[in-house]
């Protein structure tokens, strides 16, 4: 990465880093736009970041584009968003419980998802002017898969299977998807909305509290 500066009027040097002299606030948003017009949903500017809705066949060649054409060099993350628990037809809890591990009922309150159930969402900056784009792709729970961004950023290994193992969304591609956080038994992924709050897991012995049932557990604790 090169500076170059020039000398202002009145002594300033105006600094400019290689990458981002000719980006303009807006090409990013065209650029992306014109480029890729199948792949591209919809596209905005968030709190200063471009954020863009993509198809999930587009989310290899935009990210790539981004990289090798616009300078987006560095992988923040990979996460993803359960849009069930803020659907319609959510129940309404009258009562809120005095702790989120004392609710009388395990299964969390969730709505009805008529279209896309989860958002893969993708990070990348550009550390010549510290631009940020990130970059969501719709995904539904029955066709569950979105291709893997390895190829592209090997920094995103970790952050898949990360997503993988928490929200059960796959990478088709990867070179090795298997759980990252929770052991190869674990049944179910913990981040969705409709995973029970105290789920209990085979390998784990996990402490009952008053009033707040453990499926799969009678009263004294023992497996049903």
């Amino acid at each position: 990465m090169v500076e170059t500066g020039n000398i202002a009027t009145d002594g300033v040097v105006d600094l400019k880093l290689d990458g981002a002299a000719d980006c303009k606030p807006d090409s990013i948003l065209e650029s992306v736009g014109e480029r890729f017009p199948y792949h591209v949903i919809s596209a905005a500017k968030s709190n200063g970041d471009d954020v863009f809705v993509l198809h999930r066949e587009g989310i290899v060649p935009v990210l790539t584009f981004l990289r090798d054409e616009l300078g987006f060099t560095l992988p923040l993350d990979v996460t993803a968003v359960d849009l069930v628990a803020m659907a319609s037809g959510k129940p309404v809890h009258f009562e809120a419980p005095l702790h989120p591990m004392l609710h009388t009922r395990s299964a969390p309150p969730i709505g009805v998802v008529e279209d896309h159930r989860f958002e893969v969402v993708y990070h990348v900056r550009r550390m010549a002017d510290g631009a940020l784009v990130r970059l969501k792709v719709p995904v539904r729970e029955d066709d569950c898969v979105v291709p893997t961004a390895t190829g592209v950023f090997k920094g995103f290994d970790w952050f898949e299977r990360e997503v993988f193992d928490m929200f059960g969304v796959r990478f088709d591609g990867h070179p090795n998807l298997r759980r990252i956080l929770n052991y190869p038994e674990f049944v179910g992924h913990p981040l969705r909305k409709d995973y029970p709050r105290r789920g209990h897991q085979p390998l784990i012995d996990m402490p009952r509290l008053e009033a707040d049932p453990v499926p799969g557990l009678d009263d004294a604790g023992r497996v049903q």
